[in-house]
């Protein structure tokens, strides 16, 4: 394999002109540093470097202008504007930016192409009249606003470039229209040869420089492009080269070079379907693995998708000693960029109040968590015990230890609506963070920290030049254009080892091993998303660039990896599902369809080997310190809540009281069901518990319905902190709250009216008693609160409320056996009994009593009591009332469980929850 520069210069060299006296213009810069390093391979001995430009930078220097970056050609259209626009019509920045970066890659296209604006515009104009409007007889001001907008596009236009022109300025279209407007004094100002080498799709700016450079002989274009692509004229990737061979008058009579004859050899290649991008990366180490030293650095991996930089570079294997990465690492990955990412978004809100979640993510960030020695984390704890959804500056800084107060000053107090203020906080930031870190072990974190200090300043001249950065919204959203298009780069030498580059950066170059990934529809090629007001059609009239052109440019990038290639291994995402998804690339399929003789084509799929994960269920035997718990829990007493818990999955049991392990409290945002029902428990428990051992009243419960919005609001003050209520899901769960002690109060009033009378004994009694086994050598106790007891017409009840759901089959049991082993049928019956139990342990039950559950969602059915079944009797209610004969049933139960908890030889076993389907 002889690559392309190579050929290429080995024909210069042949010739009698010194080589320094040549001027390359390449497709890229990077294609100039392997130029120069082929050219001392050929050489030998020490030569003049000829001169090497990008097409770009020879661009510029035709056309007299310096090209601005994106940012600051907005800056500058954004100014243009304001000139040509009525001061009441003005719209403000961030509105503008909306559509002004469009309507500036228009304005690229239409000077690259050497379009004339004006009959442009009039047609665009003209177009989007009859698209909208021509049915209307009468405009309407929303019309009328509309054509005007397409109207002025040739005034903006203007008014651009004139702006751009004083300052010596230009965006890379102007530069390409003056670059070929002053291409003829360039040529007769330079003597040297200039050799335009590896260009396929040219604009027609550049192909106006480039006919001219050729017709005066001031320069010769070698092409790469092999025979078999030129000769087929259906293939995209000869698309370009064919309308030049057929429109350029200089190729009548000229030789068009260079023609290879390279992708018709013997080549090896592989199409391998691999499950997700980061199986892309997995398999890229695995092949790389099995090449010899001698092969790596004759191999480039080529990323269809740049984001995969990072897990291909940490699949890479032990055997790659050196890599070369040609393209930056996105500076908006960086992990110190999403601090100041998350500090601009919190302030750009314009609140004095921060929300808790902004807060958490800066003041947990690794970076903000080390320099200030933990006390940031201090905040985050603070904001979850108190349960706080908004948080003051004030309240920060009283929890601020005084060495780290100044970067909680820097960080959380207002910046106001002040986008300098704001860059000098950041600045200041930057400062202390590089003050907190180590220079020999924070190498790439001060590298990073640096970059963004660069672009701090730049941001900050823009604030300086224009007066466009009004907010810190703006402010925001310009630091986050700057950020995405910054790079870190990476240091490495550039030809040996591995080469790992994007799609753009193997123009020009040769490997003799191809991995490329991301070969998927939507990546290679990208697809027809435009981001352009031009309309298809007009496109086409005026020869602008397609998605038809921009397939047939990713072809041609793709074909040329293949043309010099020995062995290819094409890497497609076979998941079609989920982001950075699509199907097989049109490129794979083609290369299927129509192999040549001398290419064997492999396809395949590869899939991860996942190994079969056996869920054990979890066992923990019982030692002596776990029975000594036992014996604590056991004096202490058994809730009911302990032993549903124990049913339900006894490891659970065992974690939340044997060790005392809790689920980590978080900020309640919205009102959690759990807080809802101690609202609502603690309000009734409010009114009820004045009337115990009294009569319910009609008035009372009636004064109760007034009192009801006031408590409920004291009760979640209480119990929800500071949380706002009068908003969003809050406001809504409060309703509900106020909803449920309503409906349940004026069920209380219907009863009564329907000559029932009701007299409340207990409310949100907590009993304790002692529960005696004999098979134990430690006491037993029981414990719990019952929610409420009452005579109904002289029969006693006990009530628990449940603001949930509960139907009366919840309620009710079969076999006595199962109280104790399934959670899911029998928690709520266990749990009145267990209540009956400690109030017949109190004031010992002579005669029947009820037992049951008031649910607050399904109140039409009023009382929901405990019922025994009859199993024979095909499910018959046998008894509803709590007797002894329940209640002896109940403890025996009750006695097997405790034994089971208490006995050192049964284990903690973890039982298979399953789960809901819904």
């Amino acid at each position: 394999m002889i690559p392309f520069l190579t050929q290429t210069l080995k024909e210069l060299l042949s010739r009698d002109i010194p080589i320094s006296e040549y001027t390359f213009i390449l497709p890229g810069k990077r294609a100039g540093s392997y130029l120069v390093h082929e050219l001392g391979n050929l050489t030998g001995a020490p030569v003049f470097s000829p001169k090497i430009l990008s097409i770009e930078d020879f661009a510029q220097e035709v056309a007299g202008l310096k090209s601005v970056d994106n940012i600051t050609a907005l800056f500058e259209f954004y100014s243009a504007y304001v000139t040509c626009t009525p001061k009441e019509e003005v719209e403000n920045f961030d509105t503008f930016s909306s559509w002004a970066q469009t309507l500036l890659y228009d304005f690229n296209e239409i000077d690259r192409y050497l379009i004339d604006p004006d009959p442009f515009f009039g047609y665009l104009a003209n177009i989007q009249e009859m698209s909208h409007w021509y049915l209307q007889e009468e405009r309407t001001p929303l019309m009328e606003n509309y054509l005007s907008f397409w109207n002025k596009l040739p005034v903006y236009y203007q008014q651009l470039k004139k702006q751009l022109q004083e300052k010596d300025m230009a965006y890379q279209g102007m530069v390409y229209r003056r670059a070929s407007e002053k291409i003829d004094e360039y040529i007769q100002n330079n003597t040297s040869l200039h050799i335009f080498a590896g260009f396929n799709a040219l604009n027609n700016a550049e192909q106006e420089i480039f006919q001219q450079m050729l017709r005066a002989g001031a320069a010769e274009v070698f092409w790469d492009i092999d025979e078999v692509f030129l000769k087929d004229e259906q293939h995209d990737v000869s698309l370009f080269m064919r309308q030049y061979l057929k429109n350029w008058p200089f190729y009548r009579d000229k030789e068009f070079r260079t023609v290879s004859l390279d992708f018709s050899k013997k080549k090896e290649i592989e199409i391998i379907g691999i499950p997700k991008n980061i199986g892309q990366a997995k398999f890229v180490g695995e092949i790389l693995a099995k090449l010899p030293p001698e092969e790596v650095r004759n191999t480039a991996v080529v990323l269809g998708d740049e984001s995969l930089l990072l897990p291909v570079l940490n699949s890479l294997p032990p055997n790659i000693v050196e890599v070369n990465v040609t393209m930056g690492f996105s500076l908006k990955n960086a992990p110190v960029a999403f601090l100041f990412e998350d500090l601009l978004k919190m302030h750009s809100t314009g609140k004095d109040d921060w929300y808790y979640k902004d807060l958490l993510s800066i003041s947990n960030h690794p970076l903000l968590l080390r320099i200030t020695g933990g006390a940031s984390g201090l905040l985050s704890e603070e904001i979850r015990k108190q349960n706080l959804v908004y948080v003051s500056s004030d309240f920060i800084l009283n929890l601020a230890p005084e060495k780290s107060r100044k970067i909680h000053e820097l960080c959380f107090t207002s910046w106001g609506e002040k986008p300098g203020e704001a860059i000098t906080r950041i600045r200041q930031l930057i400062y202390e963070i590089k003050q907190g870190l180590d220079p020999g072990k924070d190498k790439l974190t001060l590298e990073f920290l640096y970059q963004f200090h660069i672009l701090i300043n730049k941001l900050n001249n823009l604030l300086l030049e224009y007066t466009h950065i009004t907010s810190l919204k703006t402010l925001f959203s310009i630091y986050k254009d700057l950020v995405s298009g910054q790079s870190v780069d990476f240091r490495g030498k550039p030809f040996t080892g591995l080469q790992v580059m994007g799609m753009l950066e193997s123009r020009v170059l040769d490997f003799k091993n191809v991995i490329l990934l991301s070969v998927n529809e939507g990546v290679l090629p990208a697809g027809k998303s435009s981001n352009s007001f031009i309309p298809y059609d007009l496109k086409c009239a005026y020869n602008l660039p397609t998605y038809k052109e921009k397939d047939a440019v990713y072809a041609y990038h793709f074909y040329h990896l293949m043309q010099r290639a020995e062995n290819l291994r094409l890497l497609y995402n076979t998941e079609t599902d989920g982001l950075n998804a699509g199907e097989k690339s049109r490129f794979l399929l083609q290369l299927e369809i129509e192999p040549l003789v001398n290419h064997r084509i492999s396809a395949y799929t590869v899939a991860p080997e996942v190994p079969a994960i056996q869920n054990d269920l979890k066992i923990v035997k019982k030692n002596k310190d776990i029975m000594n718990r036992i014996r604590e829990l056991a004096q202490r007493g058994f809730s009911p809540s302990a032993l549903t818990t124990y049913i339900r999955n006894p490891l659970d049991f065992y974690k939340q009281y044997i060790l005392n392990i809790r689920e980590r409290e978080e900020v309640e945002e919205t009102v959690a069901f759990n807080t809802l029902g101690t609202v609502v428990h603690d309000t009734l428990e409010e009114f009820y518990m004045a009337w115990e051992n009294r009569e319910l009243t009609v008035d009372k419960l009636e004064a109760a319905i007034k009192a009801t919005p006031q408590e409920i609001e004291k009760q979640f003050r209480e119990h929800y902190s500071s949380g706002p209520l009068n908003r969003g899901k809050n406001l809504l769960i409060f309703e509900v709250a106020k909803r449920y002690v309503i409906n349940f109060l004026k069920s209380e009033i219907k009863t009564l009216k329907e000559g029932n009378s009701i007299k409340i004994m207990q409310v949100e009694n907590k009993l304790n008693s002692g529960f005696s086994i004999a098979a134990l050598d430690f006491p037993v106790n029981l414990k719990g609160t019952v929610d409420r007891v009452d005579e109904f017409n002289g029969k006693l009840r006990i009530i628990d409320y449940k603001t949930g759901k509960v139907d009366q089959n919840k309620v009710e049991i079969v076999d006595w056996e199962d109280i104790s082993s399934d959670y899911d049928k029998y928690s709520k019956p266990f749990q009145i009994l267990m209540y009956a139990c400690l109030l017949d342990a109190q004031n010992p039950i002579t005669e029947s009593v009820e037992a049951g559950i008031i649910s607050f969602k399904n109140l039409q059915n009023g009382f929901l009591k405990f019922s025994k079944k009859d199993k024979n009797g095909r499910g018959a209610v046998k008894d509803q009332d709590i007797t002894r004969e329940t209640l002896s049933a109940f403890k025996e139960q009750l006695e097997k469980l405790i034994l089971e908890i208490c006995d050192p030889n049964i284990p903690f076993t973890e039982k298979e929850i399953k789960q809901k389907s819904w």
